[in-house]
């Protein structure tokens, strides 16, 4: 039976805290993590096949132009080749998160360098290796563009985001205080740990892909757009990614390749991008440039705010970086004017990175409200408490909640910004402090799960949502452990399948909220089923142990499931709650760091994050999140950036020996606290998403402590040596 659930109206209930199991909201160990540990929980690239073959993809040299033809001859006579292939069906880059179609297909037309344009398919890796590097693509070079901040370059302003209200020129020109500066930030890539890699085999009709996906819901649909066939003759596994960071959203070059060379050869395929591919050939995150004006009265309260973002994107690409979508409604201010500005380049796809919009859009406004504390004299934590809004500046709609007072508040409590010394050095280093707000949107997504209660007393959980890293293996066994008062011992959690009921997938920070929310429903309902054969209300039931408690009568559960098990599906759906208020997670960020008055290298040297994120589900898990969050504001801040090359495009830094992600000797000991909150219009569970949070302005509290220690403003993300030097004070 489905329980199906639609959020139209707020849930008060505060069920969870009622229950008596002990296991939600626990630190409990993942039970995923001993198998990765060991080396027993087998990724996509390590999914043999009987017979399998492997496909190195060839990539184009050149920025814009025209496959002309592929000299395959000399490659396939070489030992081991079995194909050469390319045609109108390979994608151009990945699918957008939740396209739910092919992407851009053909290997024809040619967009960008890396673009993958042909295929070579070998008995080993190694052969297919030299065989696509030994590969001749005879190409047209044609006109590309190649450098998004070129002068003459055409801007795209999409009326849809754009948006103004009141009368900004005159709420700058009356201010006592005004901050009117431009902030860029640079590519990034989500860099993940796996490689994006696919294994595909045909039965028949049927195509088996075996791949590191994070949202088989829609990714099923995608590939069987990419080689014609019906979603429903596809079957997709992903139960272990080695993260994502938003680059496995959508379906990929690999596994379309992989999928096309099985049904030609009749055999399974295993097509796994190199690190230099992963760099070139998935998702990048936009560049930015952002044009802040803040004008404040001589309180420190704004009057006026000013948010424009220029991005780039490929052609005939809809994702566009949303760089303003939370300058809206973090802030008061009653003159307002945010606008995303497009141009089309000849460059890496442009699509999710990790927290897409509020991760370089709250960062440089972040970096803006540091200035305005500097010029109006106002302490940056008083200064925005006292501008944090009572209702959404932008519509008027009330918060669901609102915890930036209480984060930032406790932030600086724990990191004791009242008592810190300015003007302070070390030996050669001069040491500053900065901090930043942190907000992130929230949402659910469409999800599903099916729960079974065996005769035997164990749980089993049913479900495609993926685990990239995140923890939803542990998360799901303590809401249903929670929930029927069942030990994690005897609970097993199945994820990454696609003929499991259909989730929301990893992404946007939805995952924990809209998967655990279908395994809340469909837990209560079967609680709903044992309460009404003990003559009880559900409220009245307690579950643990295997025991069912009622009216103090104890009855073993084995006795009330009977021979046959209980199966129950529980479905959620975004509704009203979406729309009706303003959705959202809040935190604050402090750091410290050194900065040496000689060699201009800055570092951090301690870094605190308090986050409100509705129910915490597990913190240890979430307090993961929140660390790795922070370690992307320290490269953010500090060491990440694409290169690309301005006169043909390509991209200089495409490996992690040059795109510098933080290691341990960056990132200090960083501290997490987590607010209590509950809000009862997220979902029922009344939790948040956490994943992405922690990243929300990470950086800007660095920058703004370099800022302290030196008196250098750095406007151009990261903030390297060479920008930091020319300005250091003489000592």
């Amino acid at each position: 039976m489905t329980i199906h659930h639609k959020m139209d109206k707020p849930d008060h209930r505060n069920r969870l805290d009622d229950m008596a199991q002990g296991l939600l909201s626990t630190g409990m160990d993942r039970p995923d993590g001993p198998l990765k540990v060991t080396g027993t929980a087998t990724y996509a690239h390590e999914d043999h096949q009987p017979a399998m073959l492997h496909g190195v993809l060839a990539r184009a040299t050149i920025a814009r132009g025209t496959l002309d033809g592929v000299l395959a001859e000399a490659v396939e006579s070489l030992p081991g080749v079995k194909a050469v292939m390319w045609g109108d069906k390979f994608p151009r880059n990945p699918a957008q998160g939740t396209a739910n179609e092919a992407p851009v297909q053909g290997s024809s037309e040619i967009y960008y360098i890396g673009q993958p344009i042909a295929l070579v398919v070998a008995e080993t890796f190694e052969q297919a290796r030299h065989g696509a590097q030994a590969l001749e693509l005879q190409m047209t070079l044609g006109k590309a563009v190649t450098d998004p901040h070129a002068d003459d370059i055409a801007v795209e302003r999409p009326k849809d985001q754009q948006t103004s209200q009141g009368d900004l020129d005159a709420a700058m020109q009356d201010a006592a205080f005004t901050v009117d500066r431009t902030y860029t930030t640079p590519g990034h890539s989500s860099a993940p740990m796996e490689p994006h890699t696919a294994v595909a085999w045909w039965a028949g009709d049927q195509l088996f892909v075996r791949s590191s996906s994070q949202m088989l819901k829609y990714n099923k649909n995608e590939i069987a757009d990419a080689v014609g066939i019906s979603p429903k003759a596809v079957h997709m596994k992903s139960p272990y990614v080695g993260g994502g960071f938003g680059s496995k959203l959508g379906i990929s070059p690999d596994a379309v390749t992989a999928a096309l060379a099985s049904r030609e050869l009749g055999v399974p395929v295993s097509v796994m991008m190199s690190r230099q591919q992963v760099f070139e050939a998935t998702m990048r995150r936009s560049e930015t440039v952002q044009h802040f004006r803040l004008a404040a009265d001589a309180e420190g309260l704004l009057t006026g705010i000013g948010h424009i973002a220029r991005v780039s994107q490929l052609p005939d690409e809809s994702f566009s970086e949303p760089v303003t979508q939370a300058t809206p409604f973090l802030y008061r201010g009653e003159n307002r004017e945010t606008g995303i500005e497009i141009v089309r380049v000849n460059s890496t796809c442009a699509g999710s990175v990790r927290a897409p919009g509020e991760a370089v859009g709250i960062t440089a406004l972040e970096i803006a409200m540091d200035e305005l504390a500097v010029a109006s004299g106002i302490d940056p934590v008083e200064l925005r408490r006292r501008n944090i809004p009572e209702q959404d500046p932008s519509d008027g709609r009330a918060f669901s909640s609102h915890k930036l007072e209480d984060a930032l508040d406790d932030g600086a409590q724990s990191f004791g910004w009242a008592d810190r010394e300015k003007g302070r050095s070390d030996g050669d280093w001069l040491i500053g402090y900065g901090m930043a707000s942190a907000v992130r949107v929230n949402m659910i997504g469409k999800s599903a799960a099916r729960v079974t209660l065996n005769p035997d007393g164990t749980v089993l959980i049913e479900t495609d949502m993926t685990d990239i890293g995140t923890g939803t293996y542990a998360i799901l066994t303590q809401i249903a452990g929670e929930l029927l008062g069942v030990s994690q011992d005897k609970i097993e959690t199945r994820l990454g399948d696609s003929d499991l009921p259909e989730s929301a997938g990893s992404g946007g920070s939805w995952g924990a909220s809209s998967a655990g929310s279908s395994v809340f429903l469909a837990c209560e309902k079967m609680r709903q089923d044992i309460a009404k054969k003990l003559g009880c209300d559900e409220g009245d039931l307690t579950l643990k142990d295997g025991i069912a408690t009622a009216a103090n009568q104890q009855t073993p559960l084995s006795d009330l499931i009977g021979d046959a098990p209980m199966i129950a599906e529980g479905e959620i759906e975004p509704g009203e709650t979406m729309t009706a208020v303003r959705q959202a997670t809040f935190g604050a960020f402090f750091a410290e760091v050194g900065v040496n008055c000689v060699t201009g290298e800055a570092r951090v040297r301690r870094m605190h994050g308090s986050f409100a994120a509705g129910r915490i589900l597990n913190p240890k898990t979430a307090r993961s999140q929140c660390l790795g969050g922070m370690t992307f504001g320290i490269g953010m801040a500090l060491t990440e950036e694409l290169i690309h090359d301005a006169r043909d495009g390509h991209l200089v830094n495409r490996d992690l020996a040059e795109y510098h992600i933080p290691v341990n000797a960056d990132v200090p000991q960083l501290t997490v606290n987590f607010l209590h909150e509950r809000d009862p219009y997220a979902n029922p569970m009344q939790a948040k998403g956490i994943g992405e949070l922690g990243i929300c302005g990470a950086g800007a509290s660095i920058v703004n402590a370099i800022f302290d220690a030196t008196g250098v403003r750095v406007r151009d993300l990261p903030a390297t040596m060479d920008k930091i030097l020319p300005g250091l004070p003489d000592l």
